[in-house]
């Protein structure tokens, strides 16, 4: 097989550079806050939106999702099994120390197990076989399979100084003493449900940041964020909810910064298990059946939902109808699934088809601080629910650093969550979130609801192993409108995002909804 080699000289500008010597320091409103500093401990956005300012991957993604080189800036793929990947010359740790081979290996070997992770790394790092540091700057590695995707996999994993991280507790790096990256910013201190406070790297390898100081201010409540932002407290908000949009593009000073995302905002759905914590009778007894488990009574709960009108009154047209994982203009993406369209009859006649001509009883649950209106999305949830002859014992819903355990562990019968697709193709996304759970393959880390389908995962391992580009995203579409026939989620909308800040200031809007201070800098 020819050698293929994948070469970007230099990496595309992340902000506005400085015209002059002008220091600024940041104060940044955000939605969420992290539940750990440690940059492998889940791939959550609001970890990785704080990882991502002090630590670095081995490629990193433009506003669209292209790959870019960031710690790597080569990798060759010379024959099916074998990689060789080159590190950046000269990068440095926060403590001064050089970046080698072996802080790379470390790092991918101690992401496959990272103690309580609620959403691990464990997939990115499961093809690799072996990993041999050739010199201090190139690393071979050796995969389980082909892999055509190998760095889409291990280049989004952040890295971490061995002599810093072998060894230490989540405590230390919430306490800043293991935070050591090579990011554009050093970790100063976080205040659990206050701030997170950074200070720039005069040493970064990248673009010099145009601020000197940055404080994260965790705001969770939409309107305290915005008036904060109007008040001046802030100069930056992410996370505007869509009715606030037009407000703020008519105030002098003030900005808005939006793109269409590549979130898919869907309703799980707990398939697997014969009995579900949260499905009752009409009357509230448990079953000792689950209705979820057929595939007619999935189909009608989704032909019950008017996506649409969701949009229009919650999201204020702040969002895209989604009936598969991926949107157009990600490769993946199959333009003849449509949304599934509104059709109260048709689920009603499929809910009689399957024995439930009555209904029965659910419970929906949701995070109320995650994205815009997913407390308020739940609700008309509900409602449209029991216009389809359903009976909803209750919406639940919960801040998401407490949400997201529940989900995780099981708790929940349908909830509402999002998988936010950050490489080029939906492969990844399909792996993580539909393929049946196997840690040591690497599949199903995202998979809450235990879905399993074994004819989708021989799909998505053909379509994984194949090197030609055009039959691999060929590929992923014919396991995509096979899996979501299946309606093991069912998608809602793929969101829209908008960031604020004042006029004065720069920032990258970007499909994977990214929130960070090396995205922003000051407007020429």
């Amino acid at each position: 097989m020819k050698p293929m080699k994948f070469l970007l000289a230099g990496v595309a500008a992340t902000v506005i550079a400085l015209s002059s010597a002008q220091a600024a320091d940041l104060v940044l409103g955000s939605a969420t806050e992290p539940s750990a500093i440690d940059p492998q401990f889940s791939r959550t956005g609001n970890n990785q939106n704080i990882a991502m300012q002090i630590f670095d991957r081995l490629v990193q993604t433009d506003a669209a999702i292209n790959v870019e080189p960031a710690l790597a800036v080569s990798w060759t793929n010379v024959d099916p099994l074998t990689w060789h990947v080159k590190l950046r010359e000269g990068v440095k740790f926060h403590d001064g120390n050089p970046l080698t081979a072996e802080d790379v290996i470390f790092s991918l070997t101690r992401a496959k197990d990272i103690p309580n992770s609620p959403a691990p790394f464990s997939g990115n790092v499961a093809s690799i076989d072996s990993m041999k540091a050739l010199d201090n700057q190139t690393i071979e590695f050796k995969t389980k399979k082909p892999t055509p995707d190998f760095m889409e996999q291990i280049g989004f994993v952040y890295i971490v100084e061995k002599k810093v991280a072998e060894g230490a507790s989540i405590e230390d790096f919430n306490s800043g003493k293991a935070a050591i990256g090579t990011g554009a910013y050093r970790f100063k201190s976080w205040t659990p449900g206050d701030n997170l406070v950074l200070t720039r790297n005069d040493d970064f390898w990248g673009k010099k940041q145009d601020f000197d100081n940055v404080t994260i201010k965790f705001i969770s409540n939409d309107a305290s964020r915005v008036a904060a932002l109007r008040s001046g407290a802030v100069d930056l908000i992410d996370a505007v909810p869509p009715g606030d949009v037009k407000t703020i593009e008519g105030i002098s000073g003030l900005k808005v910064f939006s793109i269409a995302s590549a979130r898919m905002i869907y309703l799980a759905l707990d398939s697997a298990r014969d009995k579900s914590p949260f499905i009752t009778d009409k009357d509230g007894k448990p079953l000792d059946k689950n209705p979820l488990k057929d595939v007619k009574v999935r189909t009608a709960l989704s032909e019950l939902i008017n996506r649409q009108l969701i949009i229009d009154r919650i999201l204020d047209g702040s969002a895209e109808p989604a009936g598969q994982l991926v949107p157009t203009g990600v490769a993946g993406n199959d333009p003849s699934i449509a949304a599934p369209a509104f059709n109260a009859d048709n689920a009603k006649k499929l809910l009689a088809e399957a024995g439930y001509k009555d209904g029965f009883g659910i419970t929906i649950h949701t995070s109320n601080d995650r994205f815009p209106g997913d407390a308020e999305v739940a609700q008309a949830l509900g409602q449209m629910f029991a216009r389809g002859g359903l009976k909803v014992n209750g919406v639940v819903a919960q801040p998401y650093n407490v949400y997201t355990k529940g989900a995780s562990a099981g708790e929940f019968s349908a909830f509402i969550f999002s998988l936010g697709n950050s490489t080029p193709t939906s492969a990844t996304g399909l792996r993580n979130l539909l393929m049946t759970a196997n840690k040591e393959a690497g599949t199903g880390s995202f998979n809450r609801v235990k879905y399993s389908n074994p004819a989708f995962d021989e799909m998505m391992r053909t379509a994984t192993a194949e090197f030609d580009a055009k039959k691999r995203v060929e590929l992923l579409q014919k396991a995509t409108k096979a899996v979501f026939a299946d309606v093991p989620v069912i998608p809602l909308y793929w969101q829209k995002v908008h960031w604020a800040g004042k006029a004065n200031l720069s920032y990258i809007a970007n499909m994977t909804e990214d929130t960070s201070a090396t995205l922003a800098g000051l407007a020429e």
